[in-house]
C-alpha cells in the first residue's frame, strides 16, 4: 500500500489542532472534504487513527504512532523532490545543518572558495532531531553535538565543549566566577526531566523568568547571550563532543570535499 502524502498532511493538521474545523481552516479546504480524506486514510491503513467526539478528536495509539512518523515521511519526500529538481536544472547544492550555538561559517567560506560552483544552503537544526535531519534528507551534512543517535552515520570529531550554568544576573550564584556541583544543590534545573522545552529560546525565557537554572553547552550560552542572563562554568560539568556527520549511504564527491575542508576549518 502506498501512503498518500496529501492525506498525511491532512492527518497531521487534524492531530495538531485536535479539531476538524480548525484543521480545515488551516488547510483552506472544506471540513467535509477533510473528514472524508481522513476516513479514507484510516480505511487504507486498516485501523482507526482518531477518536471523534462532538467537540474534538483524540489520537488512538495508532494515530499517535503515525503522527510521530509523519514529519520524517514528509521531510524525506520534500528532500527527494528538491534533489530531483536540482538534478534536472543541473544545480549542485549542499544543505549544511548546524545545531544551535555551533558555527559553520568558517567551513562554508573555505568550501566556497574551493568550490564556487556549489550552492550552500544553511539549515538550523533542533536539538531533538539533529541526526534525523540527515536521515530524512533535509540536510546533506551537519555539524552536530552529542547526544545523538549515530546509527547509520559517518562522523568526524571536530571539537568538544562543556556545559555551563545559565541563570539570571540577579541570582545568588551569579557573582561567582566558577561554580561546583555542590553549589547547584537545591536549585531547580530546567532540563528534559523537569520541563521539556521545544527550543533554546523557550528555555532561556524560563531562566529569565526566574524559574530555574539551565545547564547548556557553552557555545549556546554565548550565541544566545542577552541582558539579564549570565553563564558560569561548573567544575566537573559534562563535556559534549562536536561532530561533522553524514549518512553512510551518501558518498557524493561534493560531500566528501566538504567534509575534508570542514574538518580542517572547524578543528582549528
Amino acid at each position: 500500500m502506498d501512503l498518500d502524502l496529501r492525506k498525511l498532511r491532512y492527518f497531521a493538521a487534524v492531530a495538531e489542532h485536535e479539531h476538524f474545523g480548525r484543521a480545515a481552516e488551516q488547510l483552506y479546504i472544506a471540513q467535509p472534504v477533510l473528514s472524508r480524506q481522513i476516513r479514507a486514510l484510516e480505511q487504507e491503513l486498516g485501523c482507526a487513527l482518531l477518536v471523534r467526539t462532538t467537540r474534538s478528536v483524540q489520537l488512538t495509539p495508532a494515530g499517535r504512532q503515525l503522527y510521530a512518523d509523519v514529519p520524517g515521511v514528509l521531510a524525506t519526500a520534500a528532500a527527494a523532490t528538491r534533489r530531483t529538481h536540482e538534478a534536472a536544472r543541473g544545480v549542485e547544492r549542499l544543505v549544511v545543518g548546524f545545531a544551535p550555538g555551533l558555527q559553520v561559517s568558517p567551513a562554508v567560506r573555505a568550501f566556497g572558495a574551493a568550490h564556487p560552483g556549489v550552492e550552500v544552503e544553511l539549515l538550523r537544526l533542533h536539538w531533538y532531531d539533529q541526526a534525523e535531519a540527515l536521515r530524512d534528507g533535509r540536510a546533506d551534512v551537519a555539524c552536530i553535538r552529542q547526544p545523538f543517535d549515530p546509527e547509520g552515520l559517518r562522523t568526524i570529531r571536530v571539537g568538544s565543549e562543556p556545559k555551563v550554568a545559565c541563570m539570571p544576573a540577579t541570582h545568588r550564584l551569579a557573582s561567582r566566577r566558577r561554580l561546583t556541583a555542590a553549589d547547584l544543590d537545591g536549585e531547580t534545573i530546567i532540563d528534559a526531566a523537569a520541563r521539556r522545552t521545544a527550543s533554546v529560546e523557550e528555555k532561556f525565557e524560563l531562566v529569565a523568568s526566574g524559574l530555574g537554572i539551565a545547564m547548556v553547552p557553552r557555545s549556546v550560552a554565548r550565541s544566545y547571550a542577552r541582558p539579564g542572563l549570565v553563564h558560569r562554568p561548573v567544575a566537573g560539568a559534562e563535556v559534549l563532543e562536536i561532530h561533522l556527520a553524514v549518512t553512510d549511504d551518501r558518498r557524493q564527491q561534493r560531500l566528501e570535499d566538504f567534509l575534508s575542508v570542514a574538518a580542517a576549518a572547524l578543528s582549528r
